[in-house]
This record gives structure tokens, C-alpha cells and sequence, in this order.
């Protein structure tokens, strides 16, 4: 008794509050939000691994007795850091209700503590992630925050927009962030942008995205920059609504932003999801005209959509142009244009890349095994098909769904009934597929073997 838990001293004093995570979009184009972010949230100096959480149960009592035993006897000065790391031990057993309590109890029994921004946004962040809690509890997290004389600002936006949709209450978060603008301080562009990409995700609604943005830029003077733009055209292409995104395009340029790398990918993605492979070339015509460099996303996207089309003489062309543009061509290049070759009958030449990818030092993906495989099936050309699967098993490659079921057809169909079990037992044994997905197949396979001998199609 008398020594500070060692967890309390190295454990970080906003741990609850997670790191926003690695997004595919680029980042916001003002770099100051994201360095106010991460000053907030970086973690603990103390590299040290923490212990166990010293609070053994949720009970108040217990951990208010808990506290005063170590306040009343500890040599070790009892700073924010000290006190933000029995806040956070705590709530991370606790409810919402009993964990605000105990930071009431510390501040009535410690005269010298004076709680920060830091400390208040323990408790918002958890009162938006905990699963009973409700938005009331967020206001009264802000309310005493208020009343301690310590300002909500564009960081408390920030973790409470984050916390609100990481635990999927996207519309909270959306009533939250307007109150937040109009009471105190408004997203800064790295918070509108999540919250944007959330909205997306979890609406069809157009309208209701676009209604939100007007508001925002309306009422607090939030404006959607080059980042906002690519958001929604990625929605709008993965809904294959081709004409809006172009329209918001358009839009981008009138409100002076200019079009770069990434965005061209995203409109190209959405061309190439529709073999749209003229489109694409399109895009990618744009760009040279434009004076955006493509890159290797770039390449990738128009040989993938010029195969999917059919026009794998095409997409090899391209190949040869990001080659000489000097990005080496990688697995996906390679399986997309094995694809391409294979949907055209060409499965002979999409094999010989097989040899080509190897020679270049580019290693086969388990995607691309199975997409030779699947063509190979496809194709009847079942000796080359066992030879690539035993191949497969040799490498330990899961089999996917599609290459699996035409593997077990293409076998029974050859009258290699016991071959088709064998291929059972290694989708299960490798955990390729599921137990019921693995046998569901097979037994449809058996099934199609008995109705063709039945009508004499099978012997």
C-alpha cells in the first residue's frame, strides 16, 4: 500500500481515444487538423507494456475506496496524468453513469486537481462508445466539461464525431457535430470528411449527404474540399451512378479544386466496375492531358477494366506503357489479365504468364491460382488444371469459392468422383471455405452427376 499502481503511471491519459485510423483517402489538404488530432491522441511516452487493470470490479464504491487508499499514502504527486489514468482504468469496466461519478468523487476530494481537455474527453469518448449509453449522457459529459471552464473545441468535435460513428450511431453524430458548430466550435476539414464518408456508407439517400453538406456550409461556413469530392464520387460510382459523378466533377472544378491522381482512380474504378473500358481510357487520356501523372493504381485499374471488357490486347498495350512509364507490374496486373485471357478462351497464354510473372521476380497471389485454375476448369483442359491444383496444395493456397465448385465439376464431369472428395477434404482441411459451403458445393456437383446419368448425359 502507498505506491501508485504501475498501470496508472504508464498508462497514456486519452487511451481510450483510438487513433484515427489509416484512411485510403489522401489526407485533408490543411495539415493542421491532423496534427491537432494526433497531438491529442499520440500515446503514452512510457514505452513500458501496462499491467492489469488495478480496478478489479465496476463497483463505485470499491474503486472511490480504492483511489483515496492510494491519494492518502502515495509519495508520488498526484498530477493529470495520474488522474486521467484512473479515469480512463476505470471506465474501461464501468458504465458511463458510475465512471463520472468517480471523477466527481476526485475532484471534490482533490482540491488541486484541475481537469483539462484531455481529461473531459475520456469520458466523451466513453460515453459515445458505450453500447447502453445514450446521447444524453454525451450532453452531460459537454455540460461539465462547460461548467469546469474548459472550452469544447475542434478536437472534442473530432472525438466525438469518431467515437459516434465507430459505434455506428452515424445519425447521432450528424444532430451532435451541428450542435457542436453552433455552441462551440465546428469539425475542422479531417472530421467533416469522416463523418462524410460514414454518411455515405450508411445511406442511399443522395439528398440526405447533399442536404448535410449545404447545411454545414450554410450555417458554419464548412466547405467540402478535394477529399470531401472524392468521397462522394466513390459512392456515387460504387452505386454505378456514372452521370452524378461526373456531374460532381464538374462541380469540383467550379469550386476551383483540381482533379488529382487519386481522384481520377476512384472515376476510373467506377468505369472499369461497369467494363466500361473505353470510359476508362478516357480517364486516363484526361490525366495525360490534364498533367496528372498516373501511377501504379492507375495502370492496374485500366488493365483490370480493359480485360473485364474483353480487350486484353488492349490492357497489354497499357502494360507495356507502365512499364516503360516505370512502375513493375505486380500480381494484380498479372491476374487481371489472366482473367481477361481466360474469359476469352485465350487459358493457354494466360498460363504462360504464369512463367512471365515468375521470371519478372513477381510472385502469384492465391487470386491469381485460382483464377487459372477456374479457366483452366473452364476450358477443359483438366490435366493442366490437376497439375496447378497439386501446385496449389504444395503452396498451401486456399481455393475460393468459384475456382473450387468448377474444379469439383469439371472432376465429376471426367468421371474423377473420388478426386472430387479428395478436393473436398483439402477446401476444409485449408479453411479455404466453410464446412457447410465446402459440402453444399460438393453435394450440388453429386446431384448434377445424378440427373445426367439419369437423361444418359454421364456414364
Amino acid at each position: 500500500m502507498g505506491k501508485v499502481p504501475p498501470s496508472f503511471r504508464s498508462m497514456a491519459s486519452t487511451q481510450l481515444v483510438k487513433k484515427p485510423t489509416t484512411s485510403p483517402l489522401p489526407p485533408p489538404r490543411d495539415p493542421r487538423s491532423r496534427i491537432a488530432v494526433r497531438e491529442t491522441l499520440k500515446p503514452s511516452e512510457d514505452t513500458r507494456e501496462p499491467l492489469r487493470n488495478p480496478f478489479k470490479t465496476p463497483d463505485l464504491s470499491d474503486a472511490k475506496s480504492l483511489f483515496n487508499s492510494i491519494a492518502s499514502t502515495s509519495r508520488i504527486p498526484l498530477d493529470l496524468k495520474f488522474h486521467n489514468s484512473v479515469l480512463q482504468s476505470y471506465a474501461s469496466i464501468a458504465d458511463v453513469d458510475d465512471t463520472v461519478k468517480l471523477f466527481q468523487h476526485i475532484l471534490k476530494s482533490q482540491p488541486d486537481f484541475s481537469p483539462e481537455n484531455s481529461t473531459f474527453h475520456i469520458l466523451l469518448a466513453h460515453a459515445c462508445r458505450a453500447p447502453d449509453s445514450s446521447l444524453s449522457n454525451v450532453h452531460r459529459v459537454l455540460n461539465l466539461m462547460v461548467n469546469s471552464g474548459v472550452k469544447p473545441d475542434q478536437v472534442t468535435t473530432d472525438i466525438a464525431v469518431r467515437s459516434l460513428c465507430e459505434s455506428g450511431r452515424v445519425d447521432e453524430a450528424l444532430g451532435l457535430v451541428k450542435e457542436l458548430s453552433e455552441k462551440h466550435s465546428p469539425p475542422d476539414t479531417y472530421t467533416y470528411n469522416l463523418l462524410l464518408k460514414h454518411l455515405c456508407k450508411r445511406t442511399d439517400s443522395l439528398s440526405l449527404v447533399y442536404k448535410f453538406i449545404d447545411e454545414m456550409r450554410k450555417s458554419f461556413r464548412v466547405k467540402p474540399d478535394l477529399v470531401s469530392y472524392t468521397i462522394l464520387i466513390d459512392n456515387v460510382c460504387n452505386s454505378k451512378n456514372l452521370r452524378e459523378a461526373k456531374r460532381l466533377v464538374n462541380a469540383l472544378s467550379d469550386a476551383g479544386f483540381k482533379p488529382d491522381c487519386f481522384l481520377y482512380n476512384t472515376l476510373m474504378k467506377g468505369y472499369c466496375t461497369l467494363s466500361k473500358g473505353s470510359e476508362a481510357i478516357s480517364i486516363y487520356k484526361e490525366m495525360i492531358e490534364k498533367g496528372v501523372e498516373p501511377d501504379l493504381i492507375t495502370y492496374n485499374t485500366l488493365i483490370f477494366g480493359l480485360s473485364k471488357s474483353g480487350r486484353v490486347e488492349e490492357a497489354r498495350k497499357y502494360l507495356k506503357t507502365m512499364v516503360e512509364a516505370g512502375y513493375e507490374p505486380d500480381a494484380v496486373t498479372y491476374t487481371s489479365l489472366m482473367n481477361g485471357m481466360c474469359r476469352k478462351g485465350a487459358t493457354l497464354g494466360a498460363l504462360s504468364l504464369l512463367e512471365e510473372m515468375e521470371g519478372r521476380g513477381c510472385a502469384p497471389n492465391d487470386c491469381t491460382y485460382n483464377t487459372l485454375l477456374h479457366g483452366l476448369c473452364k476450358a477443359r483442359l483438366m490435366d493442366k488444371g490437376i497439375e496447378l491444383y497439386e501446385l496449389m496444395k504444395s503452396k498451401g493456397v486456399k481455393l475460393e469459392t468459384a475456382a473450387y465448385a468448377t474444379l469439383l465439376r469439371a472432376l465429376v464431369k471426367n468421371g474423377k468422383v473420388a478426386e472430387a472428395y479428395e478436393v473436398f477434404d483439402y477446401a476444409v482441411e485449408s479453411k479455404s471455405l466453410t464446412d457447410a459451403s465446402a459440402y453444399s458445393a460438393l453435394e450440388t456437383t453429386l446431384k448434377w452427376l445424378k440427373k445426367a446419368k439419369e437423361q444418359g448425359l454421364a456414364v
